[in-house]
């Protein structure tokens, strides 16, 4: 095997997240490799903004839910075989499963079978350190390396058998991105000094079910003490229409926003936040915007996920620093009035906003905010990996 010939890497995704993270990976590749490196694999627009001619379109893996999913297993165990076989055909340098676990590791699993030879990486692990950790163990089978998002995952993944390198959250590289707020608030006709509550409620359909509700009640409540508060709500296009019909006669004046400019600029305008966990907090985070973090299940979801959960925080820079930095309000405890007794001081005192300010930019220090792009470091990881994978096959002579 020469080693004149470009590297080849395989990138696989399986849903539109995981697709903007293979696009930023694939240009920090070619910044760093240029033409001699190879990108094949599955992928979406991005990454096909990026050059990649994916093997299939996306459309038979994207899906969420036990009803959307079930209808489309035959399909998408037809795509694992698909880009398992391919891998084992063109025997690349190294493949890369990005994120969708429940498709991806199925690919590692499967070619871990026809072609152990070939090395296989995870990039955006599944978070198996908050629940069922036995699975990293599991992982360790058919992954030769972890590219980590969070600082504590290497340790953890190496205590289980599996190398791992942290490279940082792919979210850092929307900081630059949290502008526009003075632009929204004067284009909205929201003076400067108004108080500005920035509502979140998810971004799925029981998500935004579950979690409107007590919005409502906590907006209400605050305006009883802050009677010019005005609320801004970032929202999705396959849950704007039930949003829509949820917010008349809201209890405030409301705007509704809808492009990815206008949301990040609603943060950076917002005096505080109320928003559903998950990565809308982090963004929140890099945005500097004060928040409470809510969240709900359904009860009988709750009562079989809780017993497999391990973590003391669930939002990301709680996690990062280990303490309660940002409110948490969950289940049961996540009602209108706890939810604006949360959120009033955020509002109205300037030292307690300033406060959750500084940890959450400790939180994102600690994320890799500052240093090279996440992308940037996982290109290096990755490129370093490859060759010594090269070299691996070159040795044992496959």
């Amino acid at each position: 095997m020469s080693n004149a010939r470009p590297l080849t890497i395989m990138l696989v995704c399986g849903e539109p997240s995981g697709d903007q993270i293979g696009a930023e990976l694939m240009s920090a590749l070619r910044s760093l490799g240029g033409m001699n490196i190879r990108l094949v694999g599955v992928g979406g627009t991005a990454m096909a903004a990026q050059g990649l001619q994916s093997l299939f379109p996306l459309d038979d893996t994207a899906v969420m839910g036990l009803r959307e999913v079930v209808p489309r297993i035959p399909a998408i165990l037809r795509r694992v075989r698909e880009a398992a076989d391919y891998a084992a055909r063109i025997r690349p340098d190294a493949v890369v499963l990005i994120d969708s676990p429940d498709f991806t590791h199925r690919i590692a699993q499967r070619l871990r079978r026809v072609a152990p030879e070939i090395r296989i990486v995870n990039y955006a692990a599944p978070q198996v350190w908050a629940s069922r950790s036995w699975r990293a163990r599991k992982m360790a089978r058919y992954f030769d390396l972890v590219l980590a998002l969070l600082p504590f995952e290497p340790p953890f993944f190496a205590a289980h058998g599996l190398r791992a390198v942290f490279v940082g959250h792919p979210v850092i590289e929307r900081a630059a991105r949290m502008t526009g707020g003075k632009a929204l608030r004067a284009r909205l006709g929201i003076a400067p000094a108004t108080p500005l509550l920035a509502l979140l409620p998810g971004s799925r359909m029981n998500e935004v079910r579950l979690l409107l509700p007590p919005f409502r009640g906590a907006v209400a409540l605050l305006r009883g003490k802050i009677p010019d508060l005005v609320c801004v709500l970032p929202t999705v296009a396959h849950v704007d229409r039930f949003v829509r019909d949820r917010m008349r006669d809201w209890p405030t004046p409301l705007h509704i926003v809808e492009s990815e400019i206008d949301r990040f600029a609603a943060f950076d305008a917002a005096s505080a936040a109320i928003a559903a966990s998950g990565t809308v907090t982090t963004e929140l985070a890099l945005a500097g915007t004060p928040m409470v973090a809510a969240y709900r299940l359904g009860s009988l979801t709750y009562a079989l996920a809780r017993p497999f959960v391990h973590v003391r925080f669930i939002t990301l820079a709680n996690i990062l620093l280990d303490r309660l930095a940002v409110p948490e309000l969950i289940q049961r405890e996540c009602t209108g009035a706890a939810l604006a007794h949360a959120a009033l001081p955020l509002l109205c005192d300037e030292s307690v906003r300033d406060r959750q300010r500084r940890d959450l930019a400790e939180a994102m220090a600690k994320l890799g905010l500052g240093g090279d792009a996440p992308s940037l470091r996982a290109a290096r990881a990755l490129l370093d990996f490859a060759r010594e994978s090269r070299a691996y096959r070159c040795a044992i002579g496959t």
